[in-house]
């Protein structure tokens, strides 16, 4: 609370949308960053053209970037001739894909269920791909995709939908590039009638294919007319502490039964959060400008009583793929109970139906390991040094 009530150059920023915008990294919510940059390699501690992957470079968008520049368009509306429309570029919505993480079907449809009111889902996830083959050297003004209907530049060329829709068609076995361009996509993307735009249901949110996290994508500002160099590490700060993680604590401490300051209910504290998730300056997927305030109906909305898996599931919303969340789980307690199962469909084309994985999480586990480097340079005795290590190990 003496952060929350004193400051100093310190402020939640206007939007969530602003909070993560590439144009405006290092703002005034960001207290402590390992920091990166656009003008020396030397100073970046990566190249701007490669990276291996490896530390100190800020690759973190990778992980949850799919390969999308597999999904393909027609350059005529027979479907003959096939290119790429999706091309890998340095901007915050693509960069290089590493699919090494999906997120999960109930992280889309219950973590991130109000996508309407509340911006934190268009502001963290990139939901709309959009045509950018001009920039990578396709000189055909249109090119053909779903319903076998013509899209441009900076059309939406694969949408992941908010919500299921029943009317969607999606490609079957028999399925083929030489049927016709409306029922035949890579990715095994759906059509719906009249739409150009492949789209997939959040229940057909597979290992192939998902959406991806944009508000830590790739953010730089020489790559001119074209493509730029995606493949380098990104340029930008990684946070390790924000501003908005005081509310948070706050009202952790609340739930735990710590006394509470006048106006600084766990329920008041998070509502400042809420209160900023429904303002939108611009509607990120849809590409347009937003000037919308649903602040007090979010504020509405929160439960009368908080518990500690409200504050989870705000703090997923509010950090989600930051870095959080194991140990927000096992701080709480929490991990087995919220994490033990998870849905999504197969990894190829054609999968779509949402499998139950269960995963084993035993008490030992919410204690990591201790290195046997860090044990074997220890002074003690074999027998002491089996006692150090963590139980289970």
């Amino acid at each position: 609370m003496d952060g929350i009530n004193n400051p100093g150059p310190y402020a939640l920023q206007e939007t969530f949308y602003d909070l993560h915008l590439g144009a405006n990294d290092r703002n005034s919510e960001m207290m402590l960053y390992a920091d990166h940059t656009e003008e020396s390699e030397y100073y970046n501690a990566a190249s701007f053209s490669w990276s291996n992957g490896a530390a100190p470079e800020n690759f973190a968008a990778w992980f949850v970037t799919w390969n999308y520049t597999t999904i393909r368009s027609a350059k005529d509306a027979a479907w003959t001739d096939e290119v790429s429309s999706v091309q890998r570029e340095a901007a915050q919505a693509y960069g290089r894909p590493w699919t090494r993480m999906a997120p999960t079907i109930g992280a889309i449809t219950n973590t991130f269920a109000d996508k309407t009111l509340d911006s934190r889902y268009d502001a963290t996830f990139v939901t709309t791909f959009r045509g950018n083959w001009k920039k990578g050297g396709v000189t055909e003004e249109v090119l053909y995709n779903a319903n076998g209907l013509p899209v441009s530049n900076g059309d939406a060329i694969l949408t992941f939908l908010d919500e299921d829709n029943a009317n969607v068609v999606y490609p079957t076995q028999t399925s083929s590039k030489e049927l016709a361009g409306f029922d035949y996509s890579n990715v095994g993307g759906g059509t719906l009638s009249g739409r150009s735009d492949f789209v997939i249901e959040p229940s057909a949110i597979s290992r192939l294919r998902y959406p991806t996290v944009w508000k830590l994508g790739t953010y730089r500002t020489d790559s001119g007319d074209g493509l730029g160099q995606p493949n380098g590490a990104l340029t930008r700060p990684f946070y390790i502490a924000k501003f908005s993680e005081f509310y948070f604590i706050a009202a952790e401490a609340a739930v735990k039964g710590a006394s509470v300051q006048a106006g600084s209910s766990a329920r008041e504290l998070i509502n400042v959060i809420r209160a900023r998730a429904g303002k939108w300056n611009w509607d990120n997927n849809g590409n347009v400008a937003r000037e919308e305030d649903n602040s007090a109906a979010m504020m509405a909305a929160t439960p009368v009583e908080i518990t500690i898996d409200y504050v989870l599931a705000e703090r997923s919303r509010e950090y989600f793929a930051e870095g959080y969340r194991w140990f927000d789980l096992v701080r709480t307690q929490k991990w087995e109970e919220l994490a033990g199962s998870y849905q999504i469909a197969g990894r190829e084309r054609l999968d779509r139906q949402a499998q139950t994985i269960n995963r084993t999480i035993e008490k030992y586990h919410y204690l990591r390991p201790i290195p046997s480097g860090q044990i074997d340079g220890l002074e003690m005795t074999e027998a002491e040094k089996a006692e150090y290590q963590n139980p289970g190990y």
